[in-house]
């Protein structure tokens, strides 16, 4: 079994412009859509649009909810490579070869402000997105994650959450979509989570119950026990942002 290979890629808008991530995203999940019907392997690179492959895998395209911190406006995309490392990690690789013109044409030039983008690699016990997309899951909200952890210690953090994490956060209407080692580096790590309003906002109550902020719900310790664990691993800023699925993107609700 290979291991699953994935993209995130977090794209920035200015100025603030609010109809330009919806540009994008409407731009982005269209022309993927047109790839979910291309040949297996038929892989190319064209003026505008870049590399057009089904392996390339446009598997979630969130637009990030502002209020939960961090520089508005902006949009988040996950990609699954489809044959991992060789299948399609190399195709985005093969498009630098020679440096052909192609590559700096594109079609939403000035749209974007910025983009940071992060390979990620599964880690053992990660669901699989393209397994959870078969069974025909989607949520309406989206919990973002990424964790400076200790030079390492990734995968003992990601074993940790899968292990302790994934069945707490369960309890509480949170399913386990992704759990992923950021690659090329030692040290931060990606999770990414199902879930929605009403029990992203029941979560919430019971961990300011669990601090005695909150005597209206039932508390639960183990949200504060967690936190407490997680800081074994940690070496950095811990953060969660929520993302809201595009309509259309192969995570959202149909």
């Amino acid at each position: 079994m290979r291991r699953g290979v994935y993209l995130l890629e977090e794209v920035e808008f200015h100025p603030m412009n609010s109809r330009r991530p919806l540009e994008y995203l409407k731009w982005l999940t269209d022309y993927k859509r047109e790839d979910d019907r291309r040949a297996a392997g038929a892989a190319e690179l064209t003026a505008g649009m870049s590399i057009r492959s089904r392996e390339i895998d446009l598997v979630g395209a969130f637009y990030a909810v502002g209020i939960t911190g961090h520089p508005q406006f902006k949009v988040v995309t996950l990609w699954d490579c489809h044959g991992g490392w060789a299948g399609g990690w190399r195709q985005m690789l093969e498009i630098y070869d020679d440096v052909q013109r192609n590559l700096f044409l594109s079609d939403i030039d000035d749209l974007r402000f910025g983009a940071y983008s992060r390979p990620l690699g599964a880690a053992p016990g990660s669901p699989a997105v393209a397994d959870l997309l078969a069974d025909g899951y989607a949520a309406p909200l989206y919990v973002f994650e990424s964790a400076r952890v200790r030079p390492g210690a990734v995968l003992d953090y990601l074993a940790a959450v899968r292990e302790e994490r994934a069945p707490l956060l369960a309890d509480h209407g949170h399913r386990l979509v992704g759990a992923y080692e950021v690659q090329f580096c030692d040290a931060e790590a990606v999770v990414l989570w199902g879930t929605d309003i009403d029990a992203h906002l029941a979560l919430q109550r019971a961990r300011d119950a669990a601090l005695g902020l909150d005597d209206e719900v039932a508390p639960d310790h183990r949200l504060i026990s967690w936190r407490k664990r997680a800081r074994e691993f940690l070496d950095g800023p811990w953060r969660e942002t929520l993302l809201s699925p595009y309509p259309g993107s192969k995570l959202a609700p149909r």
